[in-house]
């Protein structure tokens, strides 16, 4: 066998197939594109699930790419096997209807047995016990004794709804020393000697929503050869860890631990799950990915602070994770160039969640200790699902992070309460969202020659191609008055979604009917869709049409989009070259842009980033189009936008000396068009993320006439002129300050005659003073003054219980509780919880200080009886 590094085996695997007529391409997003049945990419064939089905049109019949794959099914693994991994590329190659088993297996067979050199009488092959066509290829084409082909019944593939069939897999035994010492050791079993390097996969059928399978029209090909098991094989690694593809990582955290690697068991997991899950991350967040508590961010967030604990185990009390990003990159920067130059982002990103997590991370491992403790000394087993939900929603512990722990323990979760916490949170959640959950079918589009479609936004007469149902993607022949429909276009005038900038509107209409288009839409092939419901007649497939979008509509959008690309170009000038977009909304009223920078942008930033802008629109440069080579365009320095996919051919928009972008979208023919700039917000929307907000033209004309409004409003309330209005709310904060501060001066003269004259409102419970008053005081901190006074006046062994009613709807509550009373079981922390709930209210505190709000001031005579009764109880 050859001995070469990960990267040279890709380049090699690449090369290979491209020899064999295959179109190499890069790897696709870890986040899937128009797949609603995927949460992230976990297999090499998943981003091609539409062409394997025929229903969209492939590039290429013939492709090959190295994947970038994430699953966490089996994350408990990680770091305790040699294989497991959250990360991992997968080396394919597919035929979209072309070639099949003969080719596949032929190919795989030289690959490994004349590149890479492998033994070929190391090497034992698996198949379906059904498939007697690949028994045969193997047999008699490739020569393999028939003793080294084995029918599993386990050979079969599929993940999720798609494309799948049965499958024929090529092992390499790895020799005696790594396997089990059974006497029945075989190919199949759970040790390391018969290593799986690749599997051949025969797609033939679909596999349903329902479950059910279909045959395919074409037969297909998808194979995967996991990158990191061949490379332990060629480098002699007993595991994945100990190559070049990840050894790297794990000797950065070993450093920084100052432990070492190969000494002792649990040391070695906790490095090699930060090694694994450093991969992760760095991909995720290099793929436009965040942390969050929902979906693949949620993936992120539980990988990201998994490897925060691990680290921890290992004794590392320092923010490190950032620092193994650069580990990372060194390994894959050369194949993955978008890394090294999100090496900042990543890392920022890294170091914020790092940072949150490890504020929290404390106090919650104390409360699930306290825990364990209590299920130990009662001998439980099963920890209550809504602790391990508070664990989570209080304290950012993911759920299987608390499985993990507790099963360190030898005990379990209550997974069905949790289960139910959540739902009540996700339903509370998807309430505030107004229900607004999508789902999107996939799109068939058999028997349609894509590639004749066109897109000429000057076009009028076109003609209908297909009609498609929206829910289930199926084409039908007609469309009814009233029914919702996908129309495709022979030649289309409507620009679709895309980069951000949302698709047009408009109608379509023949003789007999009249279809409202309210979106535009790119499917992964580059076919545009019009998504509407017919307003009047039948619609049918082959129909004359005429095609109309909306001009004021796609003018208005248009500002927006080239306002989008002078924007960011000036965040870039004007907070620095680390900014990159990291989404964006371009639409006909306004445009969003969400950005990489890690503070707030001031009240300053934003007035010279919004005459900046302006400056430009002032200018009136022309804004140049032009189509050229994607290499072309690099040289010439374009930038890339987040969330666009380029082919070969791309457009490149520049507004002369100030911004040039790689975009497809909708533009103004000069930046004088776009009016008026002006920003309307800004904020964050997660880890090292802005978002800015703002409104041209039309957008901006009626902000400011609405401003002009308020200003004039709120000058006719305060009795002055616009421009006074400044002077005359300082006047007023002053004249407020004074009131308030002679408010508290009272306040405070009366609470010392309050506390001086107690008498009767003091009672002994065993030798506990205890007082519960209703007082006036001007604030929180009054309160808190007049209760240090009544508890100084009644001593170490006291409990001092105030209200104080703030209006209609607001009380404030103060228990104190001294030293002596504390001692002997009074707890003010509990005593404040127990009455904010009499008034609608929550808080809480330590043993001798507690404070709380509630919102029911007219039930205080309840609480104020629930005190004495609480205090009396506690005081026996």
């Amino acid at each position: 066998m050859i001995n070469i590094t990960g990267t040279q085996l890709r380049e090699e695997f690449l090369k290979f197939f491209e020899s064999k007529g295959h179109l190499v391409l890069p790897s696709a997003s870890l986040i899937p594109e128009d797949d609603p049945t995927l949460l992230m990419i976990g297999a090499g064939m998943a981003p091609f699930k539409p062409f394997f089905t025929g229903k969209l049109t492939p590039p290429n019949v013939r492709v090959a790419t190295c994947q970038k794959c994430v699953r966490t099914g089996d994350i408990e693994n990680v770091g305790r096997t040699a294989r497991h991994h959250t990360f991992f590329e997968m080396l394919g190659n597919f035929s979209f209807g072309e070639y099949f088993k003969k080719e596949a297996i032929a190919w795989a067979w030289e690959f490994l047995t004349v590149v890479l050199k492998m033994p070929a009488d190391k090497l034992w092959i698996t198949i379906h016990p059904t498939d007697d066509e690949a028994f045969a290829l193997w047999r008699e084409d490739i020569g393999i004794p028939a003793e080294r082909i084995i029918r599993l019944e386990e050979n079969f593939w599929e993940i999720g709804p798609g494309p799948c069939g049965p499958c024929s897999e090529l092992h390499i035994d790895l020799g005696e020393e790594r396997g089990c010492g059974r006497p029945d050791c075989a190919v199949g079993c759970d040790c390391d000697r018969y290593l799986e390097i690749w599997n051949l996969v025969f797609t033939q059928f679909n596999k349903e929503l329902d479950g059910s399978y279909t045959p395919l029209e074409k037969k297909n090909i998808d194979t995967g050869a996991g990158l990191e098991r061949i490379a332990s094989v060629l480098q002699r690694k007993r595991s994945n860890f100990e190559t070049d593809l990840i050894f790297p990582i794990i000797t950065y955290a070993a450093e920084t631990a100052g432990v070492t690697f190969g000494k002792e068991e649990k040391t070695d997991i906790s490095l090699k799950v930060i090694a694994d899950h450093a991969r992760s991350m760095t991909v995720m967040i290099g793929d436009g990915i965040s942390p969050s508590n929902e979906g693949r961010g949620y993936v992120l967030r539980r990988i990201l602070r998994r490897a925060v604990r691990h680290g921890k185990l290992l004794g590392i009390e320092k923010m490190f994770l950032a620092g193994a990003v650069d580990a990372v990159i060194t390994i894959f920067g050369e194949h993955y160039p978008e890394l090294v130059a999100k090496r900042d982002y990543i890392q920022k990103v890294i170091h914020i969640e790092e940072e949150r997590f490890n504020t929290t991370l404390e106090q919650g491992t104390e409360l699930l200790n306290s825990e364990i403790a209590k299920l130990l000394a009662e001998k439980k087993t099963v920890l209550d699902g809504n602790v391990a939900f508070k664990l989570y929603d209080t304290f950012g512990f993911p759920r299987e992070l608390t499985a993990e722990i507790l099963g360190e323990q030898g005990l379990s979760l209550d997974q069905e309460i949790f289960d139910k916490a959540m739902q009540e949170q996700r339903e509370r959640a998807r309430a505030a969202r107004g229900g607004k959950d999508e789902g999107k079918a996939v799109l068939d589009f058999t028997g349609c020659d894509t590639t004749a479609l066109r897109i000429d936004e000057s076009v009028e007469k076109t003609q209908v191609v297909l009609l498609l149902d929206p829910a289930t993607g199926v084409q039908v022949e007609a469309v009814e008055e009233g029914q919702e429909v996908i129309v495709v276009l022979k030649t289309t005038p409507f620009h679709a979604e895309g980069g951000g900038q949302v698709g047009d509107s408009g109608s379509i209409a023949s003789d007999i009917a009249r279809v409202e288009v309210a979106d535009t839409r790119k499917m992964a092939d580059g076919t545009t869709v019009q998504y509407g419901r017919v307003v009047q007649g039948l619609i049918r497939r082959g129909d004359n049409v005429s095609a109309i979008s909306d001009a004021r509509r796609k003018k208005d959008t248009a500002r927006n989009h080239t306002a989008t690309h002078l924007l960011h170009a000036a965040l870039k000038k004007i907070l620095g070259g680390h900014v990159n977009q990291a989404g964006s909304y371009v639409g006909p009223d306004r445009l969003r842009f969400d950005f990489s920078h890690f503070s707030p942008v001031s009240g300053e930033e934003i007035t010279k980033i919004e005459e900046l802008v302006n400056k430009e629109i002032l200018a009136g440069k022309h804004v140049d189009v032009q189509e050229t080579s994607q290499q072309k365009a690099k040289e010439m320095g374009a930038v890339a936008l987040f969330g666009e996919k380029y082919g070969d051919t791309v457009r490149v928009v520049s507004v002369d000396g100030f911004s040039m972008e790689l975009c497809g979208g909708t533009h103004v023919d000069n930046v004088s068009d776009i009016g008026l700039f002006k920003i309307i917000g800004e904020g964050s929307t997660g880890a090292g993320i802005r978002r800015i907000e703002a409104v041209t033209g039309q957008g901006a004309f009626l902000y400011v006439q609405n401003m002009d409004a308020l200003i004039g409003g709120l000058a006719s309330t305060l009795k002055c002129r616009p421009e006074d209005i400044a002077g005359r709310l300082e006047n007023m904060q002053m004249e407020l300050k004074a009131a308030r501060e002679e408010a508290a001066k009272l306040g405070e003269a009366l609470a010392s005659m309050q506390s001086a004259n107690l008498g009767d409102e003091v009672k002994d419970f065993n030798g506990i003073k205890a007082t519960v008053l209703d007082i006036a005081t001007a604030d929180i901190d009054a309160l808190r003054g007049f209760g240090d006074k009544v508890r100084d006046k009644l001593g170490a062994s006291s409990v001092t219980v105030l209200f104080s009613k703030r209006g209609e709807d607001k009380l404030d509550l103060l228990v104190m509780v001294g030293k002596e009373a504390v001692a002997k079981g009074l707890h003010a922390g509990k005593l404040v919880k127990e009455l904010a709930a009499v008034v609608g209210g929550g808080g809480g505190g330590r043993p001798d200080m507690a404070q709380a709000g509630g919102k029911q001031p007219e039930k205080i005579n309840d609480a104020i009886a629930k005190a004495w009764q609480f205090i009396e109880e506690q005081s026996k």
